[in-house]
This record gives structure tokens, sequence and C-alpha cells, in this order.
């Protein structure tokens, strides 16, 4: 086993989702959810040419998520498949991704287009997305997914990955 790590945020995520219980599951349920990244001031020198690329990737900690089990039902399907085969929350280190459209880099505030998160997610990193790094060239698999996608942008979270009051 590694050391343990400690990662530092570098800012929060607004967004419109105040609960979880009802949020979208993925960027593609919240293709028109205007969201901010609010970064440490410090860091915005940090974000000097972003506003060069159309998307990015956001990395960042489900800090209302507890515990994790190893199989879980996912939410665009009904039979348990491995945690890691999935996009749950609930995870052994809590980190979550999602690539956003970047509408505008504002000092330290980045607007975002896309954003499927909690308000007040803490973010860990930011990123670029790069078609010539990030699409893989040849055939991919979805495994489980394939066919799925469709349902993507209807689905909203329910009490799986919600925890009891």
């Amino acid at each position: 086993m590694a050391a343990s790590v400690t990662l530092t945020p570098i800012g929060v995520i607004r967004s419109p989702f105040t609960a979880l219980a009802g949020m979208p599951i993925q960027p593609g349920g919240a293709r028109q959810a205007l969201g901010r990244l609010e970064l440490d001031p410090a860091l915005a020198p940090a974000l000097a040419d972003l506003d060069g690329f159309s998307h990015i990737y956001l990395l960042y900690l489900f800090h209302a998520s507890k515990g994790y089990n190893l199989t879980v039902t996912p939410y665009l399907d009904d039979t348990p498949r491995g945690l890691f085969a999935t996009r749950a929350p609930k995870r052994p280190n809590p980190i979550g991704l999602s690539v956003v459209e970047l509408v505008a880099v504002d000092g330290p505030v980045v607007h975002v287009r896309g954003v499927d998160v909690l308000d007040g997610t803490p973010l860990l990193d930011i990123k670029p997305y790069a078609p010539a790094f990030d699409a893989p060239a040849g055939p991919v698999r979805s495994g489980w997914l394939e066919g799925r996608a469709d349902t993507v942008a209807d689905t909203r979270s329910d009490d799986r990955f919600v925890p009891p009051v």
C-alpha cells in the first residue's frame, strides 16, 4: 500500500444543485447548467491561456459522500456492478471527474456550462480537455453502458448515493 496522500482544494465549485437528491448524474444530464469555479485568488495566474480551450476536466472531492461498497447498482442499470466499473460517488477515494464547457475566465473565477456537481464541492484540479490526447484512436468499448447513453440526460440521483437524513 502507498503512503497516505494529502490534497488541498484549489477552490470551490458553485452550481445550481444544492441537494444531492434529484441532481443530474453526469454532465450529459446538466448540459445547460451554469456554474463557476471560485479559485484561491493566489492561483489566478495559473488560469492564463485556459480560455483557449472549449472544455476542461474538473477533478473534485465528493465531500458529501460517506463510505462505499465494492459492488453497486448504477443509475443506468438494474444489475449490481463492480464499483470501479461505475462512476458512483461513494468510493475508497471519493474523487469525481467531469468534463465541462469553459464559458469564460474572469480573474480567479472560471465560468462553466454542463456542471453536474453539488454546490460547494471542493475543487482539486483543472485540466484542459485536448482531443488529440484524450480521445482514443480506434474502436472504444463502453462495457455495460453500451446502448444506455441516451438515457443519461433524463436520469437524476435517487437514494442510492444520498445519505439518509
